[in-house]
């Protein structure tokens, strides 16, 4: 909406220049506004949450890979859940304020936030009236996250068929004109510089499995203060940079990198998402005043997710969200094991209550997993040149 007005106010000459013009100038609005939501309306959300007795109950019950959480994380029941409504909530309202909205890329990312909240909302609503930690059941989950999955992969499969702005191009060797087109269904994989293999119509069930897999790893690495929205973060940073290289001209050029026509909003969004995590994270810091839920989990693992295949990292997602990989694979490892052997490999799982376990505090854990999050988004920045 401000970058209309803006635009109106220099066609009518009142603006000789219009600084909104400029994805960068938009996405650092976007990131100050996302964060002075956040932090403003967060004690209202805190106590909109607490009369509403959303307090976030805690698992009892002994399973695979998942032992009492009661005895560490006891004292933790009943702080206000469904935080996830301000992250999204602000995600939402900064990106239609600063977003070219006539942009296919932004209705898909807000399409995808939306859709994974929303599961995760009725995940959330059915632990805090039921007042237990099951909330609906993985199957449903699943089949929620396909759905949605499905939905992602048709438009971004048929968008650059049809829709010729939405294009991806490769870039020839040191040259800076486009090379050869390419639908989305066409993979880069990291260290090659023109390896782009084509999944075809198989490339929507590709689609579904990145969406599946990521909002399930972020949601499984919400288990301590601050631990999943600060990775978030982190994470966000690294892909705010790859989407703007994406979206420029000279930098595709350079590195050798799909580049997208569109993906500038992209980096608008990920102002958007940036702000709204860390004005989170002011309220979810150790010790916590809000937890996100599932609202919120799986909501920025569907938007990170997203921007991943819009701008064609999504291979390189797994190294720069290396932690969010080793929080999945760890509990995969451990009901594997449980399951074959009847013995677990961690004393607990995800990896984070492993070291809970090992009697490490809980903001030793937190910091060592963010400078982990820092060197994986420093890894796969740099892993852009090594084509």
């Amino acid at each position: 909406m401000i970058y209309y007005l803006f635009a109106h106010i220099q066609s009518s000459g009142l603006l000789r220049v219009n600084p909104v013009q400029y994805e960068t100038v938009r996405a650092g609005f976007a990131l100050f506004t996302a964060f002075f939501l956040s932090v403003i309306f967060g004690r209202y959300v805190i106590a909109i949450l607490k009369a509403l007795k959303a307090g976030q109950p805690i698992r009892t019950a002994s399973a695979a890979g998942a032992i009492d959480l009661n005895a560490m994380h006891g004292s933790k029941a009943g702080t206000p859940t469904m935080g996830g409504i301000l992250i999204v909530g602000t995600i939402v309202i900064t990106t239609l304020l600063f977003c070219n909205l006539s942009n296919i890329y932004v209705w898909l990312l807000i399409i995808a936030t939306l859709g994974f909240a929303a599961l995760g909302f009725i995940d959330d609503y059915r632990k805090v009236t039921k007042h237990n930690a099951n909330g609906i059941s993985p199957m449903a989950k699943i089949a929620g996250q396909v759905a949605l999955g499905l939905i992602v992969g048709c438009v971004l499969y048929l968008t650059a068929k049809c829709d010729p702005s939405a294009a991806v191009y490769s870039y020839r060797d040191g040259a800076n004109t486009c090379g050869p087109f390419y639908g989305f269904d066409h993979i880069m994989v990291p260290f090659f510089k023109t390896f782009y293999p084509c999944l075809g119509i198989v490339y929507i069930a590709y689609v579904i499995f990145v969406l599946t897999g990521t909002s399930n790893a972020v949601n499984l690495t919400d288990g301590l203060d601050g631990l999943c929205i600060g990775t978030m973060s982190i994470v966000a940073m690294a892909f705010i940079i790859l989407a703007y290289v994406a979206g420029s001209q000279p930098l595709s050029a350079y590195l050798m990198v799909p580049y997208i026509k569109g993906a500038p909003e992209v980096v608008v969004f990920m102002g958007a998402l940036i702000g709204a995590c860390l004005g989170f994270l002011w309220y979810n810091a150790h010790p916590a005043n809000m937890f996100m839920g599932d609202t919120g989990s799986l909501a920025l693992g569907g938007a990170i997710g997203t921007v991943a295949l819009i701008c064609k990292q999504e291979i390189l997602l797994t190294v720069i969200g290396g932690i969010f990989v080793i929080e999945a694979l760890s509990v995969i490892i451990q009901v594997t094991s449980y399951k074959l052997r009847g013995k677990r490999v961690f004393l607990m799982s995800p990896i984070h209550h492993h070291f809970e376990k090992k009697n490490w505090h809980e903001s030793k854990i937190i910091a060592r997993f963010w400078i982990i999050s820092i060197l994986f988004a420093l890894i796969g920045l740099c892993s852009l040149k090594l084509r």
